[in-house]
């Protein structure tokens, strides 16, 4: 690999050139191979990995059930995209782009699919009546924040995390465009939570559940070992609001859940009851 890399007229595909992802890229579309996706016995079927968008989404029903809301009860079944779950055909029906999370709601005839994390937020919100104020301005600027995350985080993860953290070749052009990109956003979020309790206002919504799995994560360290170099504790006021979601209890429960890195206690593979916390982690089932 070369600084002065020219391209050429027309891109090939080099299977050796990938990096960390060589074996989940693909310049493609559709299944590698037949597989029928597993089905528990709740009406939502989640199939997803513990990743910042697979975490909106598991925070999302774990903060709907702490409500009391019985129906938001869910199956979430382990996709293991470094060995190309994503693309076998089951999945690919319920995602046709091949990413994670992706929801099936069985409670509709016939099952209602949902990929996109950011569409999976707003189809519960919608669909139980929380998480997502009423009131038309508050509502606008929820989903103003939602959509925001949702064009920003390619930025900070395909960008900033990739180059700074996964990439085999560190490439300072690369690292100081997604730095910089990185470091306006979190000023971004840094002024407005200087205003505000949550992203969208005072009340805690389907915008911080979004953001929280990819900004707060940042912050506190949890991801690409980049706290210090973005120099994350000169964000003040998104480190308070970064420690104020992590102490909620359902986010820890969703931060568990279809996780396959970190602590053996803090592993949840797959969620079927809420018992699955008490009796299915990691160090649990190896003990």
């Amino acid at each position: 690999m070369s600084d002065n890399y020219q391209p050429p007229k027309v891109w090939t595909w080099d299977k050796s050139g990938g990096g960390a992802f060589a074996n989940i890229n693909r310049p493609v579309s559709g299944s590698t191979h037949d597989k029928t996706l597993p089905v528990g016995k709740h009406p939502l079927q989640l199939y997803s990995l513990g990743t910042p968008n697979g975490q909106k989404v598991t925070i999302m029903l774990e903060e709907l059930l702490a409500k009391g809301v019985s129906a938001a009860e869910y199956d979430a079944w382990l996709i293991r995209i470094g060995e190309g779950d994503q693309f076998s055909s089951g999945f690919v029906e319920v995602n046709p782009n091949s990413k994670i999370p992706a929801l099936r709601d069985h409670s509709t005839t016939p099952p209602t699919r949902v990929f996109e994390s950011g569409a999976i937020l707003l189809y519960l919100a919608e669909k139980f009546g929380h998480f997502l104020p009423k009131d038309p301005a508050k509502r606008t600027e929820t989903l103003n924040w939602l959509f925001w995350l949702q064009g920003s985080a390619p930025f900070l993860g395909g960008g900033f995390g990739h180059f700074y953290n996964y990439s085999s070749v560190k490439i300072e052009y690369a690292i100081n465009r997604f730095t910089m990109e990185a470091k306006r956003q979190l000023d971004v979020l840094d002024k407005q939570l200087a205003q505000h309790t949550f992203v969208a206002g005072d009340e805690y919504t389907i915008a911080d559940m979004a953001i929280w799995p990819w900004y707060g994560n940042v912050v506190l360290g949890n991801v690409y070992n980049a706290a210090e170099f973005l120099d994350a504790g000169s964000y003040q006021n998104v480190q308070r609001w970064a420690k104020a979601i992590a102490e909620r209890p359902a986010v820890k429960r969703g931060r568990m859940v279809n996780r396959t890195f970190g602590e053996p206690s803090e592993q949840l593979h797959e969620r079927h009851d809420a018992s699955d916390f008490d009796t299915q982690t990691e160090d649990k089932r190896n003990a």
